[in-house]
Order: structure tokens, then sequence, then C-alpha cells
């Protein structure tokens, strides 16, 4: 079982040939309105690869509330812990150019209420996987880590958006994700480091795994006494909104089904790059199929 203790936004889509410079104005024909959220991005990509979900987290009540309960029940993610608080739903602007590259500002509305207290101890079992990431108050992320951690489950944290943490949370979590700023942030390292050595830094502030995502380049995973990378799928990008989110939701996935770690960081990887082709970071047309045909399209793993 995985539980996601994570934000729920609404997201906003404007799509442009390029991205406006500062202070620029630049026009488009429409927008169109899409669930999101760092936490139900991956609670839906694990959802749609076949795995027992449980979302904890919160929404407003406004219009965008049910858009977003909608997607995340349409998946077949147990929405029972979500709670509707007075306020507005985490709504995000995202700005998406021809190229996939994008620009995202987000207020987070109903996220700001969610408490590790909602957590309950039926949740929270030796079989559980408990995925965070940073859209949170941080105080209530750190809380449910060290909650999760007392009670023996699987603890994988995606420090994104980048928030500095304390090596006392760090040591609580399993499997700590970054892409290449947010670990040099985590470990104080400047841009000459190693990807290797980053994943390798990261796995020692945690429990034994580290993973740096670094775009179209994939994926550097030190685990065990090895470090090994996985390749990007070879894709022309139509979004790359929730990519990172999908990888990370896929991972979980793919271990909580008992796969090892290569094998779970290449389907996640496998799965991020299908994303990346399709409009949304909650796309329906992810699916196990999907993600396993990408699979044979995947370069192989290189160690290092």
């Amino acid at each position: 079982m995985i539980v996601v203790f994570g934000s729920i936004n609404a997201d906003i889509f404007f799509s442009f040939e390029k991205l406006p410079r500062p202070g620029e104005t630049v026009l488009t024909d429409g927008y169109s309105l899409r669930p999101g959220g760092k936490g139900a991005n991956q609670a839906v990509s694990a959802a749609r690869d076949g795995a027992d979900v449980r979302f904890v987290g919160a929404v407003g009540r406004d219009p965008n509330a049910s858009t977003c309960m909608a997607a995340l029940e349409e998946a077949g993610i147990d929405t029972s812990s979500v709670h509707v608080i007075d306020g507005v739903t985490g709504t995000a602007v995202i700005a998406v150019e021809a190229s996939g590259e994008n620009q995202i500002l987000v207020a987070s509305g109903a996220n700001t209420k969610v408490s590790a207290k909602w957590l309950r101890d039926d949740l929270l079992t030796l079989q559980t996987t408990l995925l965070l990431q940073m859209e949170l108050p941080q105080a209530e992320t750190e809380a449910a880590i060290r909650k999760a951690r007392a009670k023996g489950c699987r603890v994988i944290l995606n420090d994104a958006p980048f928030r500095p943490l304390s090596r006392e949370v760090l040591a609580d979590v399993d499997i700590l994700i970054a892409n290449e700023e947010e670990a040099m942030g985590l470990l104080g390292g400047g841009p000459d480091l190693e990807k290797a050595d980053l994943a390798r830094g990261l796995a020692r502030l945690c429990r034994g795994t580290g993973i740096v995502t670094i775009g179209a380049a994939g994926v550097v995973v030190a685990h065990g006494d090895g470090c090994f990378k996985v390749p990007a799928l070879p894709i022309a990008p139509v979004d790359t909104v929730g990519a990172g989110d999908t990888f990370c939701g896929v991972l979980s996935a793919a271990l909580d089904r008992g796969e090892d770690m290569i094998d779970a960081v290449r389907r996640a990887v496998a799965a991020s790059g299908v994303i990346c082709t399709l409009p949304g970071a909650q796309s329906p047309e992810l699916n196990e199929e999907r993600i396993n045909a990408a699979l044979a399209d995947l370069p192989s793993v290189t160690h290092t």
C-alpha cells in the first residue's frame, strides 16, 4: 500500500511558442484547467501503474475542488483522508512553451492546512510506503516522516520544491530523490560535483538510497554498495510538467510490488518519459501497458 501525504492543486495551463521574459507580455488563444499538485500527480501515476494508493491532503470549498477530487477517484485512489476545508483549493498557473519547458506559479491554498495528525495509525503499517514532497507545510511533512519511521514504514521523499532539511529528518528517509539543484542545496556542494557524487551524497544523508534526476539525461542512483545511471527515454517532449512526479509515483508502485531497485528505477524513468509526450501531469493515457511498451525503448543501465 502506498500512502501519499501531499498537495492537491488545480493547474491552469497556458501554452506559448516561447515563454515570456521578465517584463514581457505574450498572448495565446486560450487556457485549460487540469488537476495537479505534486502529491496528487505522484498518487495518480502510482495508481495508474497498479498500486493501491491512499491520499492524505486537503481541498477547499470552491469549484476547483471537484475537478481535483474527480481525477483522484477516477484513478482508483482512496480519498477518504482528503479533508475539505474553508478557503480555496491550491492553484497553479503553468506556462508551457513549444519546447516543453515551463514556468509555474503556485498559490498553496488548502495545502497550507494539511496536518500530519491526519495520518491514522491504520495507514502506517510495515507494508506501507509513505510518499512525500515539499508542497505542504514543512513542519507537517517532517512530522509525517518521523511518524512513519516510528511505525516501520518505507519513506520516500522528493525534496521538491526544494526546502533545506535537517540531518535528523533526512536520517528517517529511506529513499531521497532530488534534481541536481536540489541535491546541491541539500549537500552544500557546487556545480562541479559529478552526478554520481551527488547521488552518493544523498544516500549518505538518508538510509541508503539517493536518486538524482537529471532531466533529459535520465537519473543517477546510489543504492547499497553501487551506483548506476538509467538514461532517459528518447522522446520529443510535449509537456514536461509532472515528469518528476510521475517518476516518484511509479518508482513507489514498482517497489511496493517487490521489484528490485534497478528494475523499479527503469520503470519509473520509462513512465516519466511517457508523461512528457502527453498533455498534463495526470493524463489518463499513462497506464501499465504504455509503460511496459516504453521499457523496450529505454537505453541500457550503466554502472559507475
